[in-house]
């Protein structure tokens, strides 16, 4: 049997979990992984410029491919500026491995102040992953890293995190056979299907609450057909955009909050929930009261009852209950006038948000959408613009298309972007605020390096817009913190190699994103808000 070192036998886990691209930043307690990269071959690192945002790259290739979206750190301060990543792939339920290093193992443990030494580490990641592994000798490394990668994959997926000591990423092994078999997705039995099936039949107005679960299964088509078999309207959390086409006359959006689409949504006789965990964004806080029987269908038994108490709990794969359902459920159809005052609800929706947001913000998501292909990929970072309408409005036409931070924390949009562009080599646009963007700022020379079809909107207040808006509603106008001085990012772009441009109009931003879109790499576009007709700020823009 040949021996290889133990960043031979990392490569050599992450081919048998199908992985192809990594992203990360080499140190001197990963180097000998990224060498077996190089000399192995069939992966393609991605090196981004911090660890946080080379984890948000992963998290974003994750969530557009379906794939395990994997990053390398450094031990130390450099797994501990990925834990905001980790965080956020944990609140979006996301297939994200982290491999890091750790100190030479004769040192670990002893306190003796190693460079870059973490004697507490593992605590610190199992904080923000579901599975975390520590081998401690060289032959252990490879069930280690397929353990937590099969990990994040099962069930609803959560983040993993491997440390390798660096002694044991030189350590010399044979190296075994190795196979990589995903557990089995989870079934429902023949009787929780038969209950819900009864329950579905008998209610005359029927709706469909899909989060993102129905994404994470691939269950896209399985949800059009259903709800098309029941003449049901579909309302998504944000994670479940893309589910079923916004454009689709059974789609009502993530817009059940709004007091029409409430009163339409509360009038349902039987509520079928796939893959969510009615988060506290989606139902004003678990205040909203919803309607009927609840039919909740997750992989997770964790989350069904959490929030609402369920009639009928399906714990299985979103994908194969549904095809369940579609096989019981011959008819009836839904109620059609039901279905119709949805709708007219849903447009009266969209109409009072066009209007909150003004001409000139329709007018740009309106171009956007047009000039972007239907299987673009859309980002929102935290940002008054995603708020307002890119989370709202903004029509997602594909699955898979659609990001959104959703721990609602400021920064992730680039990276996440990046991750998207990396992943799928299709156009992504993210919509970014100037406060948040200088979050992740540096990763524009990552994206310029590799050329990503990465499209910035910056949608510049030259501050924090929604904390402004917050301070300036409850506490007499004062504001504190949040008027920064931001530089001119179209130079700060130009000179990282990324496409600069400027918008201060409508019609201006139709010009330069043409260009954008036309332009063979990153750009960035530089809107003033300030000189755009203003959007109407309420307190319903948190959600």
């Amino acid at each position: 049997m040949v021996t290889v070192t133990g960043g031979d036998l990392i490569h050599q886990a992450l081919r048998a979990l199908d992985v192809t691209h990594v992203f990360g930043i080499p140190s001197a307690h990963n180097i000998p992984i990224y060498d077996a990269i190089l000399r192995r071959g069939g992966i393609q690192p991605i090196y981004l410029r911090h660890e946080q945002g080379a984890v948000h790259a992963a998290d974003g290739y994750a969530r557009m491919t379906g794939k395990l979206g994997v990053a390398i750190t450094s031990t130390g301060p450099g797994a501990a500026n990925a834990v905001p990543g980790l965080y956020e792939a944990g609140f979006a339920s996301s297939r994200v491995l982290m491999l890091t290093g750790q100190i030479n193992s004769q040192f670990y443990g002893k306190g003796k102040g190693e460079m870059h030494e973490a004697e507490k580490q593992l605590e610190m990641l199992r904080s923000v992953c579901r599975r975390v592994e520590s081998p401690r000798r060289v032959d252990e490394i490879t069930s280690a890293v397929i353990n937590a990668g099969r990990d994040a994959m099962t069930g609803r997926p959560q983040p993993a995190a491997v440390e390798i000591p660096i002694d044991l990423q030189y350590g010399i092994s044979e190296e075994p056979a190795v196979a990589f078999a995903p557990l089995p997705v989870p079934v429902a039995d023949g009787a929780s299907l038969d209950h819900a099936a009864r329950i579905i039949a008998e209610g005359g107005k029927r709706v469909v609450w899909a989060g993102g679960g129905v994404l994470t299964a691939g269950a896209s088509l399985e949800l059009q057909q259903l709800a098309e078999a029941l003449n049901a309207p579909v309302f998504t959390s944000l994670n479940g955009r893309g589910a079923i086409p916004e454009d689709h006359p059974l789609a009502m959006g993530p817009l059940m909050g709004f007091q029409a689409l409430k009163t339409a949504l509360g009038e349902a006789d039987v509520l079928i929930a796939v893959g969510t965990r009615f988060q506290a964004s989606m139902t004003r806080n678990w205040s909203m009261e919803l309607p009927g029987k609840l039919v909740h269908i997750d992989v997770d038994p964790g989350v069904i009852g959490l929030n609402y108490p369920a009639e009928v709990a399906v714990r299985a794969d979103a994908r194969a209950s549904l095809r369940g359902l579609l096989e019981r459920l011959k008819g009836p159809v839904g109620d059609g006038a039901y279905l119709k005052r949805c709708q007219v609800a849903r447009e009266e929706v969209r109409s009072q948000i066009r209007e909150q947001i003004g001409p000139d913000y329709a007018a740009i998501m309106d171009n956007l959408r047009a000039q972007l292909p239907r299987d673009g990929n859309f980002v929102s970072d935290a940002t008054v613009s995603a708020y307002l309408w890119g989370n709202r409005l903004l029509p997602i036409l594909r699955p898979n298309t659609f990001i959104g931070t959703t721990s609602m924390a400021i920064g992730p949009g680039l990276p996440l972007a990046m991750g998207a562009a990396v992943g799928t080599g299709r156009k992504t646009v993210v919509i970014q605020g100037d406060g948040g963007f200088m979050l992740s700022i540096g990763e524009l020379a990552s994206a310029a390096q590799y050329k990503l079809p990465v499209i910035v909107c910056l949608f510049n207040d030259r501050g924090y817009g929604v904390l402004r808006g917050i301070q300036s509603a409850h506490f007499e106008g004062r504001t504190t913190g949040v008027d920064l001085m931001t530089p001119d990012f179209a130079k700060v772009a130009e000179g990282m190699g990324v496409l600069g441009l400027k918008a201060a109009s409508s019609l201006e931003f139709t010009a330069s994103f043409s260009r954008a879109l036309a332009h063979d790499g990153p750009a960035l576009i530089d809107i003033d808000m300030t000189a755009l007709v203003p959007m109407l700020r309420t307190l319903d823009a948190r959600r």
